[in-house]
């Protein structure tokens, strides 16, 4: 269980997150979802690899949520991570908000629904693809019989990217409580809000509890089998006559 710490952990958690949204929602001003899928993903595969030693490479309130549920952070830990996750993705909207041209970048990068679904379907979504996310960082950086964990970055950073490539048109595929606050909150956008808390932090939960029930809780011990006794030897020939003449 993780604990302690504070300082080099949350400054840890800190700046990835802040990455994760400036350059994720940063990537929305080009129009192109291949590019904000690769800009997500490989800001996410870099930090994770550059903290996973120091923080656990969280960046998402979501998967701190996981952890916590598996017992895997103290709670006192984990509402410091929350804390420092949703502060800097605000930080990181409002350098967005003053560094980007005005107007070129619609609320932010806040992530919207979809006119073509309803809330109930994008909560969905967003449910199903932090599952994957989260379903992977367990995987890779929690079980230490899955890959290795020095490329547990790069498998969470291919989590985002086919995420993005899925769901950005439906929900905008936050996968992330904090990816989605930062730009509401800075832009002051709201609508649907709870869908981007709801989603994700119903599909960590899911794959959390899934894969520690599964694979990481240790199995019931094997009953060990009552060897049988062995047989006599029979005995032939002058021995057995022997024994038979006694």
């Amino acid at each position: 269980m993780m604990t302690g710490d504070y300082l080099r952990r949350g400054v840890a958690e800190f700046v990835g997150t802040f990455a994760l949204v400036f350059v994720g929602a940063g990537a929305i001003i080009y129009g192109d979802i291949v590019g904000v899928a690769l800009a997500s993903g490989l800001v996410i595969a870099v930090m994770a690899s550059a903290a996973i030693h120091v923080s656990g490479g969280h960046f998402n309130p979501a998967i701190t949520l996981g952890f916590l549920l598996t017992r895997r952070i103290a709670v006192p830990l984990a509402v410091a991570y929350w804390v420092v996750q949703l502060g800097a993705a605000s930080l990181a909207a409002l350098l967005l908000k003053w560094v980007m041209p005005e107007g070129a970048l619609t609320n932010l990068g806040a992530p919207a629904v979809s006119s073509s679904i309803g809330s109930g379907e994008a909560v969905v979504v967003e449910a199903t693809l932090t599952f994957f996310l989260v379903w992977t960082v367990f995987a890779t950086v929690v079980d230490h019989r899955g890959a290795f964990k020095q490329i547990a970055g790069l498998a969470i950073g291919l989590a985002i990217a086919f995420g993005i490539l899925m769901g950005a048109g439906l929900t905008g595929a936050a996968m992330n409580p904090a990816r989605a606050f930062g730009p509401e909150l800075v832009s002051n956008t709201w609508t649907d809000w709870w869908v981007w808390v709801l989603g994700p932090l119903a599909g960590a939960t899911i794959a959390a509890v899934a894969y520690e029930a599964l694979y990481l809780r240790p199995s019931p011990p094997q009953q060990e089998l009552e060897e049988a006794p062995e047989p006599e030897p029979v005995l032939s020939g002058p021995a057995a006559a022997t024994d038979a003449g006694d």
